[in-house]
Parts: C-alpha cells; sequence; structure tokens
C-alpha cells in the first residue's frame, strides 16, 4: 500500500496542484498584513520567551518602532528551541505556557504572532494563536510537519534548509500547497559553507521568488549565525547584519525577518547573532529606501 501522512492528509501524486512552476507569485494575507505587495513587512522579536513581561515589553517596542515607520510588524518568538547545541541550553516555557505568553502579546499589543513548530502534534493549537506557522530551516523537507502546517489554514513561513538549493526547496513548498492552502512565503537564511559558517547567495533570492512563487522573507539574523562555534552554542558575527540586509532589499524582498533583544549579551538563545533594539529603528531607516527603489526598478 502507498504511504500515508500522519496528519491525515492523502498522498499527492507528483504533479499535484501547487507543484513548483505550477503557481504564479501573488500576496500573502496573514492577519491582515500582506506579504508581498508594497510594503515591507517586519517580522521581529527575541529567539525565545523568556519571560512573559520580556516578551510583552519586546512586542510593544517594536510595534512602537515599525509604527513610526509604517511598517507592518507581526511578532516572532518561540516556545521551544528544539535544536539547541547544548542539552543543558534553554529551551523556552513549552507549549502549554509559551502559547498563553503568545495569546496575552497578540491581545495587549495588538500584533499578529509567528512562531516555530517542530511536530505536526503542535500544529493546530498553534494555529489558534499565530497566524503565521513557522516551519525551521533544520525541518523544511519534513513531509508530516509540512501538510500539518498547511491543514491548519494558517499562513505558513517555510525556512530554506542551510542545506538546500533554491530549486530543490521548491518541494517543500509544494508539500504545504498540496493540501490546499496558498498562503506560503519563503525564507532566505544563509547555506552551509564549510564548517560553522553560513553565507547568503543573493541569486537565491530571485530563485526562490522565481521557483516557489512565494513572497520572500530575508532572514537578516540567522544568516550571519556560526553555527555550534560558541563552546556548546552558536556564534555570531552582528556586524554583518546590516550589509546583508541591505544587499537583501535592493535585490528584492517581501518581508525581513530579524530577531533582536534589548540585551543582547544576557539572552537566553542567539544573543551572537541578534540585532540590539535600539538599532532597530536606524537599521528599517537604511533599508526602506533601498526596498522602494527596488521595487520600482523591479516594477
Amino acid at each position: 500500500m502507498p504511504p500515508t501522512s500522519t496528519s491525515g492528509a492523502a498522498p499527492a501524486p507528483d504533479a499535484a496542484p501547487g507543484a513548483p512552476g505550477s503557481l504564479a507569485p501573488g500576496p500573502v494575507n496573514i492577519a491582515g498584513i500582506e506579504v508581498g505587495g508594497e510594503r515591507l513587512v517586519l517580522l521581529a522579536g527575541p529567539c525565545v520567551i523568556e519571560s512573559e513581561e520580556h516578551a510583552l515589553s519586546m512586542a510593544e517596542r517594536i510595534r512602537e518602532i515599525a509604527e513610526k515607520r509604517n511598517v507592518p510588524f507581526v511578532f516572532k518568538a518561540s516556545f521551544d528551541k528544539a535544536n539547541r547545541t547544548s542539552v543543558t541550553s534553554y529551551r523556552g516555557p513549552g507549549l502549554e505556557a509559551g502559547l498563553k505568553v503568545l495569546a496575552r502579546v497578540r491581545r495587549e499589543v495588538g500584533c499578529p504572532i509567528t512562531t516555530d513548530i517542530h511536530e505536526p502534534s503542535q500544529a493546530l493549537p498553534v494555529a489558534e494563536v499565530a497566524a503565521l506557522l513557522q516551519i525551521p530551516a533544520y525541518l523544511c523537507r519534513q513531509t508530516d510537519l509540512l501538510l500539518a502546517a498547511g491543514e491548519t489554514g494558517a499562513a505558513v513561513n517555510v525556512k530554506k534548509g542551510q542545506f538546500l538549493d533554491p530549486k530543490s526547496f521548491a518541494h517543500a513548498v509544494a508539500k504545504v500547497r498540496s493540501t490546499g492552502n496558498r498562503r506560503v512565503i519563503v525564507t532566505e537564511r544563509g547555506v552551509t559553507f564549510g564548517y560553522q559558517n553560513l553565507v547568503v547567495d543573493m541569486r537565491s533570492l530571485v530563485l526562490l521568488r522565481d521557483g516557489c512563487a512565494a513572497p520572500v522573507v530575508m532572514d537578516g539574523t540567522h544568516s550571519v549565525q556560526l553555527p555550534g562555534a560558541g563552546d556548546g552554542k552558536s556564534s555570531g558575527e552582528r556586524r554583518f547584519i546590516r550589509p546583508l540586509v541591505r544587499a537583501a532589499a535592493a535585490v528584492g524582498i517581501d518581508a525581513l525577518f530579524l530577531e533582536t533583544h534589548d540585551d543582547p549579551a544576557r539572552a537566553l538563545s542567539d544573543g551572537p547573532n541578534a540585532l540590539p533594539l535600539d538599532e532597530l529603528g536606524s537599521l528599517l531607516d537604511e533599508v526602506l529606501p533601498i526596498h522602494e527603489l527596488g521595487r520600482k526598478a523591479r516594477g
């Protein structure tokens, strides 16, 4: 008998609707925010939920920075960092407690939520709170996870694995679309270059848009990560965030993903590659004019 998905979806034929090349690019609506329209969208927040108070404070401050510049904003924070380098590293509050925090942020700050899922069983409960489900780069080929995310009907952000080329990545997007869910965006976060290093091929932003027929996000902070280079944790080269983001805006992106923290040196996860919160406004001031020029040039 043919294999079946644990999420309940029937296996799709090789030429299923939503396969690479079968759709035209178009905007994706996330709780009233259009990704792929004229405005650059910001997906931002701390890597992980550190406390309820910290999440609320960060969301409020990022919203103020974004609103001042007329930038649509979706708050990001993880309830569980399931892929930490060391077993002793902080992972987060967990699914139940984390979703309560994110629901409060959504309610009190008034911004849509995105967070990552790691198992098919997490898709439905997370979709009750998050308008955008994030598929981690390491898990971007996990068929059951992609199908479960698609079946919720929520928008899905699939992050391209550090081990994949843009052409191959289109098949991951097709898995989500095989559920009938066309609300997919894709994220570039760098590709492995030797040991403990990532590089960003700016051609990938064009290839992703063409091959996946989806709005494209640039992850400006994970792209400068040095995986596992911090003696039991990842390190990073924060100084490259600005030039990479400026370059991506010139090539053409629809949204910008940034992990930011009010005190990166004390962050509980990914501090070395987090953008200091007090630099977020000036970074957006640099990027927005470039994005607008690029958008006009592309027509």
